[in-house]
C-alpha cells in the first residue's frame, strides 16, 4: 500500500554545484552514494518527512545523462513509498500500467524499486520504493537493469 511520498528525485549535471542553491534554504546532504547499475551518483537532503534526490549521471549512457541531454536540469520522477511492492507492481500490471521493469529491483538505498512509465501516469515517471527493512518475501526479484 502506499504510504506518501518519498522524495522527488531531480536530474542533474554535478551534485557539487546543485547542492549550493538547497543549503542556501537551510537544507543539508544527509548522503552520497553511487548506484553502478543505474549509472548515477545520488545525494539525499532530507525536507520535512520526505526527501529531494539529486541524480548525476556517472556515465554517458546512463538515463540520467540521456535525459539531462534531452531535457536539460529538472524534476525527473516522484516516488511514492510502499510496504508492499509486490502488490503494487501486480495491482499496476492488472490495471495495464506500463512498468519499466519486469520485477523490482534494488535501488539507492538498498530499496526495492519499480518505475512506471510516464504515459501512465499523467506525464510524470513515477517510482514506487519500499525499504529494505520490508523487503518483498520472493528475493528472487533482485533482477538489475
Amino acid at each position: 500500500m502506499i504510504e506518501r511520498i518519498d522524495h522527488i528525485g531531480i536530474a542533474v549535471q554535478s551534485i557539487d554545484e546543485a547542492r549550493k542553491s538547497y543549503e542556501a534554504l537551510g537544507l543539508e546532504v544527509e548522503a552520497i552514494e553511487d548506484v553502478p547499475q543505474e549509472g548515477v551518483r545520488v545525494a539525499f537532503i532530507r525536507c520535512g518527512g520526505s526527501s529531494i534526490e539529486l541524480l548525476e549521471p556517472t556515465s554517458e549512457s546512463s538515463p540520467i545523462a540521456r535525459f539531462l541531454e534531452r531535457r536539460g536540469p529538472g524534476m525527473h520522477h516522484l516516488c511514492l513509498r510502499t510496504d508492499d511492492i509486490k502488490g503494487d507492481d501486480a495491482r499496476l500490471r492488472e490495471a495495464d500500467m506500463r512498468l519499466l521493469r519486469d520485477a523490482p529491483t534494488r535501488g539507492a538505498e538498498g530499496c526495492w524499486v519499480q518505475f512506471v512509465h510516464p504515459k501512465s501516469v499523467g506525464g510524470v515517471l513515477l517510482e514506487l520504493s519500499q525499504p529494505d527493512d520490508n523487503e518483498p518475501d520472493d528475493k528472487s526479484q533482485t533482477v538489475t537493469s
